[in-house]
């Protein structure tokens, strides 16, 4: 139903800002055009005045997918939501095949610079990611966290942990059991899962370790000493997480 009433909503929406608050242009991605006109006509027919909409190329991997909350791989501006080192990650985890039209879109490096990248493979691909991955980490969140972020992702992924940058969770104390917070709880607790369901087939798969070591067990636990002195888990190959009490 409320599909079907969408543009009805969203046309509403801009005539309700435009009349209340002088907002007289509305921007949207290019798949939102037809809500976004919908409003000015509404304006127009009812208030007899002008208003515009303008839209922005859509974010899309190389399979045409959208990378926004819609399909489930949003990134948050907001660092309570996505911290600066998993925004870095998550800029320089992305495919092969997207790097340079993320460079290109999001970045203000020089396109004469980037243009020399287009015959970039093999390692050097990674070169640009890191790039791409420093770039917007500090443009949002300063260049300062943006160091930070990647030195903790290099020593990371040189098997060196740099907990001090890493994602960081405070456990509830309530979690703890017999002297131990189980490890499904942690993940759940540290929203690397969902669900404990999720974090036990996850576990069973083999795709978590804990400080460094493979956990397959559902039932393991996490004792009170080694989650104060701080516990990294490592979901799947690239995610790493820092759970303390």
């Amino acid at each position: 139903f409320l599909e079907f009433n969408y543009m009805i909503m969203q046309s509403y929406d801009f005539y309700h800002l435009f009349q209340n608050y002088g907002c007289n242009m509305e921007f949207g991605g290019d798949d939102q055009w037809s809500n976004m006109l919908g409003g000015t006509e509404l304006i127009r027919r009812k208030l007899g005045k002008d208003a515009y909409a303008m839209t922005i190329t859509l974010l899309t991997d190389s399979q045409g997918k959208k990378m926004g909350k819609t399909a489930g791989n949003a990134v948050w501006l907001d660092p309570n939501k996505t911290s600066p080192f998993e925004f870095y990650q998550y800029w320089r985890n992305v495919g092969d095949a997207d790097v340079l039209k993320c460079i290109r879109m999001l970045t203000f490096l020089p396109l004469e610079q980037i243009d020399e990248m287009d015959h970039w493979e093999g390692e050097q691909l990674n070169k640009a990611k890191e790039i791409l991955a420093y770039e917007l980490t500090s443009m949002v969140h300063g260049a300062e966290e943006a160091e930070k972020a990647q030195s903790a992702a290099r020593q990371l992924f040189s098997g060196v942990a740099d907990h001090e940058n890493m994602p960081t969770t405070q456990l509830d104390a309530a979690l703890v059991k017999d002297g131990k917070v189980g490890l499904l709880a942690a993940m759940v607790g540290a929203k690397l899962c969902g669900s404990n369901r999720e974090a036990r087939q996850l576990v069973q798969q083999g795709g978590v370790l804990v400080d460094g070591e493979k956990v397959t067990d559902p039932t393991f636990g996490l004792t009170v000493e080694q989650l104060q002195n701080g516990v990294v888990i490592k979901k799947g190959k690239k995610t790493y997480h820092k759970v303390t009490l």
